[in-house]
C-alpha cells in the first residue's frame, strides 16, 4: 500500500467532478471535494500521495475496510457467473445472502426484503407496518436520521428534514433519552429512562394508540450523536408497543453488522423488534444493498395478500454476493469480536484519556467502534462548541478542528458540535492508536475555543 503521486490525473478527476457531478447535501459552488486515488484497509489516499486514516468508514459503512480481497473476488466471480437478474426469480446469491442475514437477526426475523440502501428499507418497513396494522401514524425521535427519501426524511429528526418536510406524512416525533442533554431534567440514567418512557407513553396516549402503526427508533442513534440508550429503555418501548398493538421497528442501518461489537445493536439488550432495517455494513458498502428483516407475524400478512412494493434491483446478485462474502469474512476473521475488543481496550479508554486532557470534550460515549465526542465551549454549562445546525463563521471552530485532523492524516467524521470515532470494525490496535494520537493533536485546536 504505497500511494504513487499523480497530480495531473487528480486534476482531471477534480475538473470532471466540478463540471458534472451534483453532490448531495451541498451548495455546489462552496465545496471542494478531495480527489481520491485509492483505498485499502483502514486508509485512503489522494493523487498527491497523501494518505488518510479513515475514522469515518466512508459514511459508516466500510465495516471490513476498503478492498478486502475476498469480497472483491466474490464480486468478480459473481459478475462472471450472473451479473444481474430480475428480483422475481430465485437466484443463488440472493437466497444465500437472505439465509445468512436471517441466521443473525434476533428472534423470528426470518424473511428478508432487499432494497438498494437504508432509506428504502425505512420506506418499506413503514409501509409494511401501516398495512399490517391498518393505522396511519408512525412515531420517531427528534434526534435521529433515517434517510433522504420521502417518508424517511419526514421521519428524520435533524435539520435536513426542514426543507423537505411536507408536514403531512403521518409522522409524530418524540424525545428519546439522552442524559447529557436531558429534556426530562434527569440526573441519573435510571431517571432518564423512566421519564423518557413516560414521555413516550404520554405521546402515544395523546396521539391515540389506535392510530399508531409503529414506533421507529435507531437502536443506537448514529448521525444524531451515538447516544447509547439507558438500560431498560428499549425493553420499555417494546412493552409499550405490545400493550397497544403497535409495531416496533429498529433501524440498524448504521449500528448493524458488527459496529457495536455485536452482529446487531439489539443483541446487547435481547429486544426483538417486529421489523429491522439494515444496509451499510451488510456488505461494507461495496455494492449498494439494504433491506428489511421481517417477523413471522408481519410476513403472514402478505402470505396471500400481495405486498404493494418492489424495486428493480431488489437483491441484486452483485450486491448479494458481496454480502455473502462480507458475512463469511466477518465470521472467519472474528471481526465482530475485534470491534468489541478494540472498543473496550483501545478506543473507549483512549477517548476517555483524551477527555481528561482536553477541556473541549464534554462527553465521551459509545461502544465497539461506534463512539462520539461531544465538543463544548464550557464543560460546566455544556454549551456546544458551535450552535445547533451552525454554518459559515458560526461553525468555524469545528471546521478548524476538522482541518487540523486532516492535516495530521486523520479523516474525521464531524457533525454539528461532535466528532464521531467510527473506523472499520477490523481496525488494528496500532491503527486505532495512530488515530487517537492524531485526534489528540487536533483537539488542541478545539480547546482554543473553550472558555
Amino acid at each position: 500500500m504505497t500511494p504513487q503521486p499523480d497530480p495531473q490525473a487528480g486534476a482531471a478527476v477534480k475538473a470532471a467532478d466540478r463540471a458534472h457531478v451534483f453532490h448531495s447535501w451541498s451548495a455546489q459552488e462552496l465545496i471542494d471535494p478531495l480527489a481520491v486515488a485509492g483505498a485499502e484497509g483502514s486508509y485512503f489516499w489522494d493523487y498527491e500521495g497523501k494518505r488518510y486514516l479513515d475514522f469515518t468508514s466512508g459514511l459508516v459503512f466500510t465495516n471490513i475496510g476498503y478492498q478486502h480481497p475476498k469480497v472483491v473476488a466474490a464480486i468478480q466471480e459473481q459478475a462472471a457467473t450472473l451479473t444481474t437478474f430480475a428480483p422475481a426469480f430465485a437466484v443463488e446469491a440472493r437466497s444465500e445472502a437472505a439465509r445468512l442475514i436471517a441466521e443473525r437477526t434476533p428472534g423470528d426475523l426470518d424473511k428478508i426484503f432487499f432494497t438498494n440502501g437504508g432509506a428504502e428499507a425505512i420506506e418499506n418497513a413503514t409501509r409494511m407496518a401501516r398495512l399490517h396494522t391498518g393505522r396511519p401514524k408512525v412515531l420517531s425521535a427528534y434526534r435521529s436520521y433515517h434517510g433522504a427519501t420521502s417518508t424517511a426524511i419526514n421521519m428524520t429528526g435533524d435539520p435536513r428534514r426542514w426543507p423537505n418536510d411536507s408536514g403531512s406524512a403521518g409522522v409524530v416525533r418524540f424525545w428519546a433519552p439522552f442524559l447529557y442533554r436531558s429534556p426530562f431534567h434527569a440526573s441519573t440514567e435510571q431517571e432518564e429512562c423512566e421519564r423518557a418512557l413516560q414521555h413516550l407513553a404520554d405521546t402515544i396516549a395523546f396521539e391515540g394508540p389506535a392510530t399508531i402503526a409503529a414506533v421507529v427508533l435507531e437502536t443506537i442513534p448514529g448521525t444524531a450523536g451515538i447516544m447509547v440508550p439507558p438500560p431498560g429503555y428499549l425493553e420499555g418501548v417494546r412493552a409499550l408497543c405490545d400493550q397497544y398493538g403497535i409495531l416496533f421497528v429498529l433501524d440498524e442501518v448504521m449500528a448493524g453488522f458488527g459496529r457495536t461489537g455485536a452482529w446487531f445493536a439489539a443483541d446487547h439488550t435481547g429486544v426483538v423488534p417486529d421489523l429491522m432495517t439494515f444496509a451499510k455494513g451488510v456488505n461494507s458498502g461495496y455494492v449498494p444493498l439494504g433491506g428489511v428483516a421481517i417477523s413471522g407475524a408481519v410476513a403472514e400478512t402478505f402470505a396471500r395478500r400481495p405486498y404493494p412494493g418492489g424495486l428493480t434491483y431488489s437483491g441484486h446478485p452483485l450486491a448479494c454476493a458481496a454480502a455473502v462474502a462480507t458475512i463469511n469474512v466477518m465470521e472467519e476473521e472474528g471481526i465482530v469480536g475485534q470491534a468489541a475488543r478494540i472498543g473496550e481496550t483501545v478506543l473507549g479508554p483512549g477517548l476517555r484519556e483524551l477527555a481528561d486532557r482536553h477541556p473541549s470534550i464534554g462527553e465521551v460515549r459509545g461502544t465497539g467502534v461506534f463512539w462520539a465526542l461531544e465538543l463544548v465551549r464550557n464543560r460546566e454549562t455544556r454549551e456546544p462548541l458551535v450552535p445547533y445546525n451552525a454554518s459559515g463563521e458560526a461553525n468555524a471552530p469545528m471546521a478548524a478542528f476538522a482541518a487540523a485532523a486532516k492535516a495530521r492524516g486523520l479523516w474525521p467524521f464531524v457533525n454539528m458540535n461532535r466528532t464521531h470515532v467510527v473506523p472499520p470494525c477490523n481496525i488494528t490496535e496500532a491503527e486505532a492508536k495512530e488515530g487517537l494520537a492524531a485526534l489528540d493533536e487536533a483537539l488542541s485546536v478545539a480547546d482554543e475555543h473553550t472558555v
